[in-house]
């Protein structure tokens, strides 16, 4: 019985302190002011799917290394850009071609990072094709897709806070 007396107690506080630690981040994303403003001209449904998909894109690299457990990320997506119009591109301008029409696309991401002890980070991370060339893939959020990828990726390694 005294086994178990002092056995319990220990237990209990294992865990808890694991449920500390194995608890996942949580990742929020919101738009930002300059974007919502281009919302009519992108369309709202396309821009609030973008935000979804970087929030899952994020959460997934941070599970995927099992990085900054407990903390709180909340993201800004400042800018984004499609390599293809749009249904609202294509709506507002029918003389544009959807599968020929290409553009540079890529997306700028702002926020913060607030670690499970308080302790704050900015991060902030941009990646555009430089060329019509560098396009890659033929879907409208290719490169979009691409730098939250690369931000995820850099985010949950360590490479983007500080």
């Amino acid at each position: 019985m005294r086994r178990f007396a002092f056995f319990a107690p220990l237990a209990a506080v294992t865990l808890v302190a694991g449920a500390a630690v194995a608890q996942s981040p949580d990742v929020s994303v919101v738009l930002g002011p300059d974007l919502v403003k281009k919302a009519d001209e992108l369309g709202e449904r396309d821009l609030l799917q973008q935000a979804d998909q970087l929030a899952v894109t994020v959460e997934r690299a941070l599970a995927r290394e099992q990085a900054l457990p407990g903390a709180t990320i909340s993201l800004v997506l400042v800018d984004i850009r499609p390599n293809r119009p749009t249904f609202a591109q294509l709506a507002a301008q029918p003389g544009l071609d959807g599968m020929r029409s290409r553009s540079i696309g890529g997306a700028t991401i702002e926020g913060e990072v607030t670690l499970a002890d308080g302790t704050r980070y900015p991060v902030r991370y941009d990646w555009y094709s430089s060329t019509l060339a560098e396009v890659r893939g033929y879907t409208t959020w290719q490169d979009a897709g691409h730098a939250f990828d690369r931000f995820a990726r850099r985010l949950a390694t360590g490479r983007l806070a500080g």
